[in-house]
Order: structure tokens, then sequence, then C-alpha cells
């Protein structure tokens, strides 16, 4: 698979990343561990070489159940592959709501207890990149930055990164301690965090798209009759899942259908290369736990997208209808 750099990080990664999430966390029940960690070198055979992880993507049995997947599948490759994991939230489980809200807590000491766990259950001396997964605003960006600066020091962790943060907060943060990269939802249908490419492209920043198929839907797979666990799958309460969505959507899945017949190539995939097209710096993390998807979207790498067929979609998606999609679970003030 070709390669980018995530910014000015010196970070190479192949163009697609794993999202490793779903093995454990959000798709209904967890893939037995085995089956997961064969899927997770079956990627790196692929080509993959950019896994993301969380210390939070975990089942009620182990929460921390990702963390120890990647670290073992990874293990004997540790060194031609880039493992990015996340700190800085826990669920709310007690409250009975799926998915559970988040309760934000980036305190120094937690940080500190929190990269030494993910450590051991990663098999590793050092993490590649290391995000903060949600903004604590009890604790200011300069704050975090400075434990991120000592970790780095210490050689625990090798960069960093935030996840849904506002650009105030990218250039306080930055200033203190460089980061290398921002991990936001982005794709077709979700594109508010644009808003910030201006920033990341002065600050040498990459951006890591989570959800970049919006959560499965652009692959064009679900229709009216797809059901999903409402205790283990999120999708369950997604909203461009439901029947109004599928006919407020119909005229982008036919778009991305008929530039697909034109390339040879899936409406998953044009949803990834119209994502690569648009900066050099930006890296798609697509989770599946079905290796031909896995494949499907490693080959997306290699389809390009011309100037005048990237003016032709974003022409079309300017003005085309579409519904709301998912944004994210609710953070517990």
């Amino acid at each position: 698979m070709k390669t980018r750099e995530l910014g000015r990080s010196g970070l190479r990664v192949s163009a697609l990343g794993l999202g490793c999430m779903g093995f454990s966390h959000a798709y209904g029940p967890a893939t037995e561990k085995e089956k997961a960690i064969r899927l997770i070198r079956h990627a790196f055979d692929l080509g993959y070489t950019f896994f993301d992880t969380a210390e939070v993507y975990g089942t009620q049995d182990d929460p921390h159940a990702n963390e120890s997947l990647v670290g073992e599948a990874l293990e004997e490759v540790r060194d031609r592959v880039v493992i990015a994991t996340k700190f800085g939230i826990h669920f709310d489980r007690e409250s009975g709501k799926i998915p559970s809200p988040l309760i934000a807590d980036s305190r120094p000491e937690v940080i500190v207890r929190s990269v030494e766990d993910s450590l051991r259950r990663l098999r590793t001396k050092t993490i590649d990149l290391y995000f903060q997964h949600r903004i604590d605003p009890r604790v200011e960006p300069e704050t975090v930055a400075s434990v991120m600066k000592d970790l780095i020091r210490q050689g625990k962790i090798r960069s960093w990164g935030v996840s849904e943060a506002n650009e105030q907060y990218i250039r306080r943060a930055h200033a203190v301690c460089p980061i290398a990269a921002v991990q936001n939802r982005y794709s077709i249908m979700a594109r508010q965090h644009e808003a910030l490419f201006d920033t990341l492209q002065e600050l040498g920043i990459g951006l890591v798209a989570f959800s970049p198929l919006a959560n499965g839907f652009l692959s064009g797979r679900y229709d009216q009759s797809s059901q999903f666990d409402q205790k283990t799958d999120y999708r369950s309460a997604m909203p461009q899942f439901t029947a109004e969505a599928l006919r407020q959507n119909r005229q982008l899945l036919e778009l991305l259908n008929e530039l697909a017949r034109r390339k040879q190539a899936t409406p998953a995939q044009i949803s990834l290369a119209w994502m690569l097209a648009k900066k050099p710096w930006i890296v798609p993390i697509p989770g599946t736990r079905n290796a031909a998807r896995m494949a499907e979207n490693a080959a997306a790498a290699a389809i390009e997208l011309s100037e005048a067929e990237m003016a032709e979609l974003e022409n079309q998606l300017r003005t085309m209808p579409m519904s709301e999609v998912y944004g994210g679970t609710r953070l517990k003030g």
C-alpha cells in the first residue's frame, strides 16, 4: 500500500490505517480473540502499517480488551508498524444508555497511569501516537501538552495528538508540545471539521479520519431490512441507518455507485479515494471485521480521482440532500 506522512510529524504510515475498535466495542458482540488476532495480522499482510486503538475499546468483562488484542497481534511485527492509542475518557456504564455517555478525565496523574497500562497491554516500550481521546474542560491544553512533552522526553511516547478539538485548543497545545495529528470524525457525510484544514496545513498537523465511511453506511450495503443489536451495536441508534435516512440519502448513494462503475470500484472505495484526494496528510482509518472488506478498503489507496472527477463530485455534494449522521457519544459535564 502507498504511504503518507501525517503532516510534518515524521510519522509515515500506510495511506489507510485500520481502526481496531470494532473487534471488541460498539459493533455487536466482540470478535472471538484468536479470530481478531488473525484479522489484525491479515491487515498487516495486506499492507496496513497503521493501527488505531484506545484504552477504553473493550467489553463489559474486559474494558481494555482492544489494546491487548492489538498488542498481541502486532508483537512480532512491532518494528514495522505504527500504533496509535488514546487516553482521557471512560464510560458511564451505570447510565444504562447505549451508547454509554463519556466522562472526560485528563488530569496529569490519570494520564501517567494510563500510559503505563497501555504500554503493558500493547507489549511495547514506546507508543507511536498518543491521542487525548476527548477534551477535558477542567484541564488546560497547556497542562496536557506539558505531560506529553515529559512522556516524549522519557521515551514512553513518540508523538501525540488530540481528538475532536477546536482550533483554539489545538493552537494552545501545539505551542507547548507540537501535535503530530488530530483525529476527527470525517466523511462525505460529516465535513464540519474541514474548517480546521487551513490550521492543520499551517501547523504541519496530520488528520486521522475516523468513521470515514459514516460507520459503514457509505458502503451502500445496508437497507431497510438491516438490523443491529440494541445492546451492543451503536448503529442501532445512528440516524443514518433509519428508513427515512435511506430515502434521504438515495441520491448520494446513486452518485457513489455511478462513479464506482466508471472507476471499476465500489462505493466504499470511492468514498475513501475522495478523502485521500482532499489532502496528502489525511489518513482514513476504516474499521472492519471482514477480511474481504479489509482488502477492499486497502485497494482504495490505489484509486486516483482526477481534478475533474473531484470537481464534479464536490459540485454535486455541495447541494445534495443528506440525512443527519451520527455525531458521536455525548460527553457528560
